[in-house]
């Protein structure tokens, strides 16, 4: 230990590398995961979860977490929960890991920043870790859109109005903000449906080979039918993928948001899904000590802010401001996860910062697996890092729009080569 700390130190005080060379390095402080495990993602209001609310579903996943992770309980010392549209989520945490079987001195919380929840838990347990706050925690991230809504009540106090145009813009439903964005870049309907069908052809095609199912784990409800009565099942699969999804079957759908514009779909949207992930993170030395598995290696996050009429463009600004941070570029990234919340803004992030489609969302997106708001920024994490491993890959960026205009993005390396 003496010499892993020696060597830490020096790290710290010589002159470091850069670009890939740096963020590749290991070293004891690194902020590491261990386990990166989500549920499969079931169909909002009459998939699998319906009848699982959101502290059943994190209770569960948690309990998912000790069993997989063969990890003390005691040794998790806080865990943070990505969550959009249920403010009592933080109490539904802190209860589902004490039944879970972690013990009271497990602290626990909750964050919203919209789509990208669950990253921003795994940044905040991370820079915890990486500040010496904690030596260990777990960052999930969950949504159960089956009773869940992010929408407002109310307007906001007419002062706010009044004072700003991008206030106001903040009000404007995520279907608006993506038909701003098909209207104001030129993304035409048939490039959005033509991206929307390569979304369910690549779930498809991985669903069939068994890709997922190494980030998978079982989940075993109980759900009800039509006349109430109550059935146990165990779900392995996500709902979402339609096997036969062609460019011409999704050209048929109507427009979904025909107040504001005739190109976003049902679709070439992404799917209202429930679902969970968590990964748990601690320092490299640490899990050297507890023999626990180092799956990745935590880089960085970052977010920015854009006009909010065209949130859904985020990732265009949070990947450059993340990449410049570490002194790499796109070409040295190998697997790409990015949110598709809808076709128009995936189209225009992939254009625009001339991303290599062949490795981006290799497994199917938003569209075709679902995006259960607070899960998505997790659950990522959990499928790129697969995606990494079956190609033998190493650098993983994972990138998310967030409502109201704003971006986050992450960086990650896989050590499992």
């Amino acid at each position: 230990m003496a010499t892993e700390r020696l060597s830490s130190i020096l790290s710290h005080i010589t002159p470091g590398k850069s670009g890939l060379a740096a963020i590749t390095q290991k070293n004891p402080d690194d902020v590491v995961i261990t386990l990166a495990i989500r549920t499969p993602l079931t169909k909002a209001k009459k998939g699998g979860f319906k009848d699982t609310p959101l502290d059943g579903l994190v209770f569960k996943l948690l309990k998912e977490v000790v069993r997989k992770s063969r990890l003390d309980p005691q040794m998790v010392e806080d865990i943070c929960l990505g969550n959009v549209s249920d403010a009592k989520a933080a109490y539904y945490v802190r209860a589902a890991a004490l039944a879970a079987g972690f013990p009271n001195t497990t602290a626990a919380s909750s964050v919203n920043r919209f789509c990208s929840s669950g990253l921003k838990a795994v940044q905040d347990i991370a820079n915890q870790i990486s500040m010496g706050s904690i030596e260990c925690g777990v960052a999930i991230g969950a949504e159960h859109m089956s009773t869940g809504g992010d929408r407002l009540t109310r307007p906001f106090v007419d002062e706010i109005l009044e004072a700003s145009q991008e206030a106001r813009d903040c009000l404007q439903p995520m279907g608006q903000t993506s038909e701003n964005v098909g209207a104001d870049f030129n993304i035409s309907r048939e490039a959005q449906d033509r991206y929307a069908a390569e979304s369910y052809q690549r779930a498809e095609r991985a669903q069939k080979a068994g890709w997922f199912d190494d980030e998978i784990t079982p989940i075993t409800v109980k759900v009800k039918d039509a006349d109430g009565n109550e059935k146990e099942v165990t779900l392995t699969k996500d709902e979402g993928p339609r096997y036969g999804t062609t460019y011409e079957s999704l050209s048929k759908i109507r427009p979904a948001f025909k107040e504001y514009g005739d190109k976003s779909t049902g679709g070439n949207s992404s799917q209202v899904t429930d679902g969970a992930a968590a990964v748990l993170l601690m320092k490299r030395s640490k899990a050297e000590e507890m023999n626990q598995p180092i799956l990745a290696k935590f880089c960085g996050a970052t977010v920015a802010g854009l006009a909010p009429r065209i949130m859904g463009i985020g990732p265009s600004i949070a990947i450059p401001k993340l990449l410049t941070k570490f002194n790499i570029t796109l070409d040295d990234i190998d697997i790409v996860e990015l949110n598709e919340a809808f076709a128009s803004m995936a189209v225009y992030c992939l254009n625009e910062l001339k991303i290599d489609h062949s490795k981006m969302n290799i497994r199917g997106g938003a569209i075709a697996l679902g995006h259960p708001l607070g899960a998505t920024g997790t659950r990522q994490i959990v499928t790129g890092l697969s995606e990494c491993r079956r190609q033998k890959k190493k650098i993983l960026l994972t990138s998310m729009c967030i409502g109201t205009g704003q971006g986050m993005a992450g960086l990650f390396v896989n050590e499992q080569v």
